[in-house]
């Protein structure tokens, strides 16, 4: 089970027998299948329509005369109604009056399987080993068959489709006769490797289409001539597929804007050529390299690697080098892992020493450095020097398991050469679980010395750092309060982290493809997810040469973080 590619073409009779033989529980074979489809659902956009959604009547005034003004409304109000109400209400209307009979089947219909569960989804999303709900498929396929189309959106993600090849084929077929805009297809394992019927890349209407737990047909037997003229939007979680597909899938995209790769299960190399990609997303995959070669419109980019909740453990080890070619307008890049993790995963390098490698684009900036390995730690300066325009900066310092291989003082990023970013344009630094390490202060004591626009600096402590005295936290914070700062008008502020389990940096896939969100790594927009810290009293010391004040806990929401005014 180390191995993810072990699962590649076994049967889940065939997996129970290795299991066994290795003298491991069989029940392990569930509990894995259900953590890789647990992400998989995570990283599934939202049906537009709920089953629970609630209602008001606080605006309703009584109609005296009992007349039903709402079936006056003209056809197109009605249809725009019914379209966004889940499937079994919206049949349901053709109870309500003759004038709505016949509405039904000429609105765009939103079909979400898990709203014909008894309990409409709200247990959430049906585990491996779970029964096949065979009388929801057989509802699928009379609501596809009844309705003449066209589908706002389809989600299906409740049937294990390798028990119902015959439904899946059909269901693909009339998707794409009657014009599915928005599409989600996930197949519940075993086996995890079910190849996706080539029809599916006929479907011109759809607008977004995410993919779980397939192998992607290969380019021969896609119809000659199929396209996504319309798609925006693509997902693919848990998908095996060939360097030449996923090429394939951006060729014939014309105006993709946002691409996901989630838990690929195969090894593939990303050759990015895209006129329309504005943001891609690359999490827990076996990319082994990522070349950008042409993506004029790409603003974001986002890796992030495989790490277990609750070990800290990596789970792929395969390395990964990312070069950043034709992309002038790539304004966000993150998480990036400076140097080799003691864990054995090779790092994500972005190949820096040449004028072809610096990206001056680039003014967010999100980098992973394990502060107790000094050969990661080595790494910082040149990523840093590949970024000259660089205006914030987050930095996420992970807890390691093993002994420290060596401490950087001050004295190392003295010598490190010259970095233009920290000197002229770095104006924010985030800096995520600090544990009180000489190798995190002298970093950040660095960039307080030297950072002349610097204007705030956010120091997130770890949980960990914490004792029952509080001047411990003094103390190891005492060399970067009383530093000499280069800004007098930085602001330095430190907060507690209301993290106590932290396998990797804090983000949100969402956050990060919503360009609302100027800085999709800035904790501040977490607030929305209703997390709660403790907020330490900060002082700033650079305008006066005093010594700050003791830090002290105070119960606040993220809110205090922002700067004053």
């Amino acid at each position: 089970m180390d191995d993810q590619q072990l699962l590649l073409g076994i049967s889940r009779s065939d997996m129970l027998a290795r299991i066994e033989r290795c003298g491991r529980d069989p029940a392990m074979l569930d509990l894995g299948s259900n953590m890789l489809l647990h992400f998989a659902y995570e990283y599934l956009p939202d049906p537009p329509v709920s089953p629970t959604a609630p209602l008001s009547l606080a605006g309703a005034s009584w109609v005296p005369d009992g007349v039903d003004r709402i079936s006056r409304l003209p056809e197109v109000l009605l249809r725009d109604i019914i379209s966004r109400l889940p499937a079994k209400d919206a049949a349901r209307t053709a109870a309500l009056a003759s004038r709505w009979r016949p509405l039904w089947r000429s609105a765009p219909l939103a079909l979400v399987d898990s709203h014909l569960l008894p309990d409409g989804g709200a247990s959430g999303p049906l585990i491996i080993g779970a029964a096949s709900p065979r009388a929801v498929t057989a509802a699928v396929s009379s609501a596809l068959a009844a309705h003449p189309g066209p589908f706002r959106c389809v989600h299906l993600t409740c049937s294990t489709m390798d028990e119902h090849r015959g439904e899946m084929a059909r269901w693909i077929d009339i998707l794409v006769a009657k014009g599915v805009q928005d599409l989600v297809f996930v197949n519940r394992p075993w086996p995890v490797d079910l190849r996706l019927p080539a029809t599916l890349f006929s479907c011109a209407s759809l607008t977004r289409l995410y993919l779980g737990v397939w192998t992607l047909p290969g380019t021969a037997a896609v119809p000659r001539g199929a396209s996504f003229p319309n798609l925006r939007e693509l997902g693919l979680c848990m998908t095996v597929m060939e360097d030449h597909a996923l090429a394939f899938l951006l060729e014939r995209s014309p105006v993709l804007e946002f691409l996901l790769i989630m838990w690929s299960q195969t090894g593939a190399r990303l050759r990015l050529v895209s006129h329309s990609l504005r943001c891609l997303q690359l999490g827990y995959t076996h990319l082994e390299d990522i070349e950008v070669v042409d993506a004029p419109r790409l603003e974001r980019l986002f890796l992030r690697n495989v790490s277990l909740p609750g070990t800290g453990k990596f789970t792929i080890n395969s390395p990964s080098r990312i070069k950043i070619g034709g992309a002038p307008n790539l304004r966000v890049l993150g998480y990036i892992q400076a140097g080799q993790t003691e864990l054995g995963i090779s790092n994500t390098d972005i190949v820096a020493g040449s004028k072809e490698n610096i990206v001056p684009s680039v003014q967010i900036l999100a980098i992973e450095v394990q502060f107790g390995v000094r050969n990661a730690v080595k790494k910082v300066p040149g990523f840093l020097r590949c970024f000259p325009n660089l205006e914030t900066l987050h930095v996420h310092s992970p807890r390691i398991s093993e002994k420290s291989t060596g401490k950087v003082n001050l004295k190392f990023w003295q010598e490190g050469g010259p970095m233009k970013c920290v000197v002229q344009s770095m104006k924010k630094v985030f800096f995520y679980e600090f544990q009180g390490s000489r190798s995190e202060v002298a970093f950040l004591r660095f960039i307080a010395e030297r950072g002349r626009v610097l204007e705030l600096m956010v120091v997130v402590v770890a949980k960990a750092c914490f004792s029952s005295v509080d001047d411990d936290v003094n103390v190891k914070l005492k060399p970067l309060t009383g530093a000499k700062w280069n800004s007098k008008a930085c602001k330095l502020q430190i907060i507690e982290s209301p993290r106590t389990d932290v396998a990797g940096p804090l983000c949100r896939h969402k956050i990060a493809s919503d360009f609302g969100w100027a800085d999709p790594f800035d904790l501040r927009y977490y607030k929305e997810e209703r997390i709660s810290v403790q907020c330490l009293k900060w002082r700033t010391a650079v305008k006066r040469k005093e010594t700050p004040y003791p830090l002290q806990r105070s119960t606040a929401s993220l809110s205090p973080i922002l700067p004053p005014g």
